[in-house]
């Protein structure tokens, strides 16, 4: 949102940025650790997808939608008090809304919870 706001990106220019470097970064998050634990790249890479997939596009659409929703938020420049605390809006609420959904994904032994039994494989 910051880099597409910034250099005065289109809405729908800026949120594709945002979702595609949320998925880059959600997944990266994921994979470092799975690969110093010394897991193939395959399999590391099929963890993090089974992990976080739900979780960062329920992120992103609730983060992407009161953005939008909120009145001049996505034209408010970096410098306006509107946009940052629409973005701080936009993630808390987007997190609130991700933990029920990850905790059922958890109870589940889906989500995270299949990330966790590699942590420390050698």
């Amino acid at each position: 949102m910051v880099i597409g706001v910034g250099l005065g990106w289109s809405n729908l220019a800026t949120i594709v940025l945002s979702v595609v470097l949320a998925f880059l970064f959600g997944y990266s998050l994921t994979l470092l650790p799975l690969l110093r634990a010394g897991l193939a790249f395959g399999t590391a890479l099929d963890l993090a997808l089974a992990a976080d997939t739900v979780s960062i596009a329920v992120m992103e659409v609730v983060d992407n939608v009161i953005m939008l929703v909120v009145p001049g938020a996505m034209d408010a420049g970096l410098a306006q008090p509107l946009f940052w605390t629409s973005l701080a809006l936009s993630l808390v609420v987007a997190g609130v809304v991700a933990f029920p959904v990850n905790r059922w994904l958890i109870t589940r032994g889906r989500g995270h919870a299949v990330v966790q039994r590699h942590h420390g494989h050698h």
